[in-house]
């Protein structure tokens, strides 16, 4: 089934199919094929050769890019040895890409394949339940802000463009499409109640947790009704709690009644963009997932949940003081978080179960919002689909190159900022990629404010935070930090590969003739910070035109490696005084 939608003048129609073997293409791209020359432009196609499997591939384009994020349309092309091209489809395209890689790393990955195509399962069930709900096309506009919000929470269909296995999760899809924030799910907590001594938990202020007792009547120990005394609330995902009520150690917890099952409760919480995160409309829950999205097992390990509320203390003077500085930002703090402490043989608690059931409170949009705004994932905004009202074609109406410059310039002098000093004078690396940031609008669609979230990918530079970090244990303290050359790439690839590009792509695909001014724009923005606050060495090499770095998902997913221990490919610089041509001016041979 595919999507069809209007941006700008023309009329774009994606598949699953396509979609699959476009992010593919993109990634070969950035990560083999461009950085070994083996790519074009030509006419209206780019055309690019896989150096070790021999095979030429090909693509249309609907727009180039300064950056060499191109736009794709139609199925990619492989060419016979009688010289034809004939369509490669993506199941034939993933397993040219598993050979490339086996040639150029000497390993196998034998998973490759099955995440692709669980990848494409999900686009595929996405696109089908958004046809079925409101007809092909983004459907009709949400009643209210909080309506909005929500859509564009959900209407991420087909996920990053530059990872291989956007979409790919592990467990049985009848079940996952049940808490899928592409089918729009909505559902009750598990809810349970938990003797007070086998609760873990820590809050960065009194009064922290609070949100979780409040999920039901009477879950507060001062009030009786609700639960047994002595007990306390743990709530759980009710798709996390299926997968972990067969752990003997907890069987024998509800057998003695240390812990009780009290079903479903209280009201529905949604799912947001990143899955595992649920928001009622006054609280985030980030719970554990014992699935695999993309990359990793999404669970809250250990020091994962200390470590959110350890930021959460150790830097609220940090980001009050940004917030203050830079009026039109702010971040969503991460003050508590409970779960389950069963004791093991050596009477420590059973790790599987604490990250297992481990849940971290958020703030709800209410603490951090400015009035009269609509808060929009800015992932949405960006989406080169409009799947959703919160994309920039919705926001913008039609209107013409001048508006959608001002709309940028807004918008940028709101998001660079705050990120560059958190960096340059607090040793704060922040990841403001696309699924971490809320654009904030006025009811003229205008950029307002910017919300930053998610504090497990928030990093302490230890140069600037020494004394702090001695007084965490080690096992928390270590991976909250990234040393100054990692920081930045990891801030620079965030804010303006991951961020800053694909939002500039999708108001260039509105106005294509514009992509240029928008860059010059990002160039102004970076320039008036160093101007006003100082041009460490670091920023004046990205206005010189350095290389930006580009977090390499294919490489990494084939390597199996976590995250943290993702490489980076350089990618040319549209930011110089005078940006480079169009990259892929070489034809393959």
């Amino acid at each position: 089934m595919p999507l069809t939608d209007a941006v700008g003048s023309r009329s774009l129609s994606v598949t699953a199919e396509d979609a699959v073997a476009h992010t593919l293409l993109n990634c070969l791209l950035r990560e083999v094929c461009g950085p070994e020359h083996l790519t074009a432009v030509h006419g209206d196609h780019l055309l690019l050769r896989l150096p070790r499997r021999g095979v030429p591939l090909r693509v249309a384009l609907r727009r180039t890019s300064l950056l060499g994020a191109h736009r794709f349309t139609g199925p990619v092309q492989e060419r016979g040895r009688d010289g034809r091209w004939t369509e490669a489809g993506w199941r034939r395209l993933g397993a040219y890409v598993r050979d490339e890689l086996s040639l150029r790393t000497g390993v196998r990955n034998e998973e490759f394949l099955g995440q692709i195509a669980s990848s494409h399962q999900a686009v595929a069930a996405a696109l089908a339940v958004r046809a079925e709900r409101t007809g092909l096309g983004p459907g009709p506009a949400p009643s209210g802000p909080a309506d909005t919000y929500l859509a564009s929470e959900q209407s991420l269909l087909f996920g990053h463009r530059f990872h291989p296995t956007p979409k790919a999760r592990t467990g049985d899809p009848g079940t996952w499409q049940a808490y899928a924030p592409e089918t729009g799910a909505s559902f009750p907590l598990r809810h349970l109640a938990v003797r007070a001594h086998l609760l873990a938990g820590e809050s960065a202020h009194p009064g922290a947790d609070a949100a979780l007792d409040r999920l039901r009547p009477g879950s507060v120990p001062a009030s009786a009704p609700g639960l047994p005394d002595g007990y306390r609330l743990l709530p759980a995902h009710p798709w996390q709690y299926e997968m972990l009520r067969g752990h003997p150690a907890l069987r024998a917890a509800l057998a003695r009644g240390d812990v009780l099952d009290l079903g479903p409760g209280g009201r529905p919480f949604a799912a947001t963009a990143s899955v595992r995160t649920l928001y009622d409309g006054d609280t985030f829950l980030k719970f554990s997932l014992n699935v695999r999205l993309t990359n990793c097992l999404r669970k809250n390990a250990r020091y994962e949940l200390s470590g959110a509320v350890a930021l959460t203390r150790l830097l609220e003077p940090v980001l009050d003081g940004l917030a203050a500085r830079f009026p039109g930002s702010a971040m969503l703090r991460e003050p508590a978080y409970r779960s389950l402490a069963l004791p093991g043989p050596d009477g420590t608690p059973r790790t599987e179960l604490l990250e297992g059931f481990g849940v971290i409170v958020r703030e709800g949009l209410a603490a951090r919002l400015l009035p009269g705004t609509t808060p929009l994932l800015a992932a949405a905004v960006a989406d080169e689909y409009p799947t959703g009202p919160a994309h920039i074609s919705c926001l913008l109406r039609g209107a013409g190159p001048g508006t959608a410059l001002a709309w940028w310039s807004a918008y940028l002098r709101l998001l660079v900022p705050p990120v560059l000093a958190a960096y340059f004078d607090h040793g704060l690396v922040l990841e403001p990629h696309l699924q971490n940031v809320l654009v904030c609008v006025d009811d003229d669609g205008m950029p307002a404010q910017v919300v930053f979230r998610d504090l497990e990918g928030t990093k302490l530079l230890p140069g600037h935070h020494a004394e702090a970090l001695a007084a965490l244990p080690a096992d928390v303290a270590g991976p909250l930090t990234y040393d100054a050359g990692r920081g930045w790439d990891r801030v620079v690839y965030c804010l303006l590969v991951n961020h800053v590009a694909e939002l500039l792509a999708a108001l260039a695909d509105l106005h294509p003739e514009t992509e240029r001014a928008l860059w010059a724009e990002v160039r102004a923005t970076l320039r008036a910070y160093g101007e006003r606050h100082g041009c460490p060495a670091r920023l004046a090499a990205l206005l010189a035109g350095a290389p930006l770095p580009a977090k390499a998902n294919l490489l990494t997913r084939w390597a199996r490696r976590a995250d943290r221990e993702a490489a980076y490919v350089r990618l040319p610089s549209p930011l110089a005084e005078d940006p480079p041509p169009v990259p892929g001016t070489r034809r393959p041979r």
